[in-house]
């Protein structure tokens, strides 16, 4: 007699979060909350780390949480030390940070360097993921810099009009620049070259210290995410970023 087939099961938390793009803790409070409930489960069994059947209905508010099909996008505070890829035979990866269920195809859109911090997202949409990277889109980034030395409204002009790094044949410029202090600036930029603003901010006689993603597109790391923490996104918080259906390739 054949063994009977096991049903896949997540845990409740996780489940939760990647269906309302809550964070794990705010998922976790909604079910110490009594504002979840699972069909076939009584109240008593309703834990964080609960695993349900992904069949399960599974209720928010008594609205039943809808289950995600196809792709997967996710938004990550990236904290330093860890590096922006799939794999690294030194270092430890993004993907180290989530739990194995949740980071299965996943892969970063884009790279942070290993000191950098903040908004990294990953997602198991290859097209979503190559036009928010390819510089035909354009897809704008926001940086918060800290630098060594202050930076003059001079050193800043030079930044947003342009400068041929070492190296490059054409410009690497800034879309816009806001001072926030003499030593911290945020940098917009649209091209998104190796290591960018650390090569133009040494070609002006300055050295980066301290550089933090806040923004993809019009996606805004969630301030609610401590470093190492992550989420899925929303429909909107996707399309914010970069549409599902670019009209350019209708």
């Amino acid at each position: 007699m054949a063994e009977p087939v096991k049903r896949r099961r997540r845990r409740l938390d996780f489940l939760i979060a990647r269906l309302t793009g809550m964070t794990r803790k705010q998922a976790k409070q909604c079910i110490r909350a009594g504002r979840v409930r699972v069909e076939g489960m009584d109240d008593s069994q309703l834990k964080g780390q609960a695993r349900v059947g992904i069949e399960d209905a599974v209720y928010l508010d008594d609205e039943l949480l809808e289950r995600e099909s196809g792709d997967r996008y996710i938004m990550l505070n990236k904290p330093a030390g860890v590096v922006s890829a799939t794999r690294d035979d030194y270092d430890p990866t993004v993907l180290g940070l989530m739990d194995p269920e949740e980071r299965r195809g996943l892969h970063p859109v884009g790279r942070l360097d290993k000191d950098t911090t903040g908004l990294l997202l990953l997602t198991t949409d290859g097209e979503w993921s190559h036009r928010i990277t390819s510089p035909r889109h354009a897809c704008p980034k926001v940086y918060r810099v800290d630098v060594a030395e202050p930076l003059d409204d001079e050193t800043l002009e030079r930044l947003e009009t342009g400068i041929v790094l070492r190296g490059d044949n054409k410009a690497s410029y800034a879309q816009h620049i806001e001072r926030i202090s003499e030593t911290r600036i945020l940098m917009t930029l649209n091209q998104g070259r190796y290591h960018q603003i650390k090569r133009m901010i040494g070609a002006v006689g300055n050295r980066v210290t301290g550089l933090h993603r806040e923004r993809v597109g019009g996606l805004v790391l969630d301030d609610a995410l401590s470093e190492g923490d992550y989420r899925s996104l929303t429909l909107d918080e996707i399309n914010s970023v970069m549409p599902l259906q670019d009209p350019q390739e209708q």
